[in-house]
């Protein structure tokens, strides 16, 4: 990805955040494209993580949301702009990377009907017969929904495991090579970036609100009352275990 397709955007700041935890995050299960909802962990995160990035800095006259039109994308955006009164803007360019056979199975299903699959994908090498697309076709596709915002001071980015890995990627001018250099997005995590010169720099990576111990958290707006928070939650910078969390490791 060359530099000036990544600094052709409307706005020298950007907040990438994942969205909140699924069902089928927690059992390992990979999403892709299709749709599962937030589960109630998830949506307890999401509400919790908005009124942190508000206070890092956001604003109604000054920012900009768009999401990923997957229903966890999208509902996690929804506890951010609920909060600043903006509208949610919605493009399917943000959706995560598509995984063609894969999508569906676990993690362990995987690697039973398709071992060589598998290890490629564990060793960050292409994976090759699975269908679905290739890396640079999702930070090209997510770059252009970027470019097609309106000028504004940040926009906040609330998309997928995977999209938000080539994204970062391609802002950096990481090549193939560079896969996996940064740890993957944990659940409701964002990272943030500046424009500086003629380059992008990352500010803050996977950074996460954890709940606190023994403490019941109230419901999102219109949400059933969440579950604490899952123990085993994927640490920053460390790969999820085998059963957890399919689509971090994109």
């Amino acid at each position: 990805m060359t530099a000036p397709a990544a600094l052709d955007l409307p706005v020298p700041r950007l907040v990438v955040w994942r969205h909140g935890r699924t069902e089928w995050n927690a059992t390992g299960r990979f999403q892709g494209q299709m749709d599962p909802p937030l589960d109630a962990e998830g949506r307890a995160q999401a509400a919790r993580t908005a009124p942190h990035l508000v206070a890092a800095g956001l604003a109604p006259g000054t920012t900009v949301v768009v999401a990923s039109d997957l229903v966890r994308a999208a509902d996690t955006a929804a506890a951010l702009t609920g909060l600043l009164g903006v509208p949610l803007r919605l493009d399917e360019r943000l959706r995560e990377h598509g995984l063609g056979c894969w999508e569906g199975l676990t993690r362990a299903e995987v690697a039973e009907r398709h071992p060589e699959q598998y290890a490629d994908w564990l060793a960050g090498r292409p994976v090759q017969g699975r269908g679905g697309e290739e890396a640079a076709d999702v930070a090209r596709r997510a770059l252009a929904a970027l470019r097609d915002l309106p000028p504004a001071e940040v926009a906040v980015v609330v998309t997928h495991g995977g999209t938000a890995g080539r994204l970062v990627e391609a802002l950096l001018e990481l090549g193939p090579q560079h896969r996996r250099v940064f740890g993957p997005l944990a659940n409701c995590g964002w990272s943030e970036l500046a424009r500086q010169g003629d380059r992008w720099r990352l500010m803050r990576h996977n950074a996460v609100v954890a709940a606190l111990p023994g403490r019941v958290e109230g419901p999102a707006v219109g949400a059933p009352a969440p579950v604490p928070a899952d123990a085993a939650a994927t640490p920053e910078g460390a790969a999820p275990p085998p059963t957890q969390d399919a689509d971090a490791v994109l």
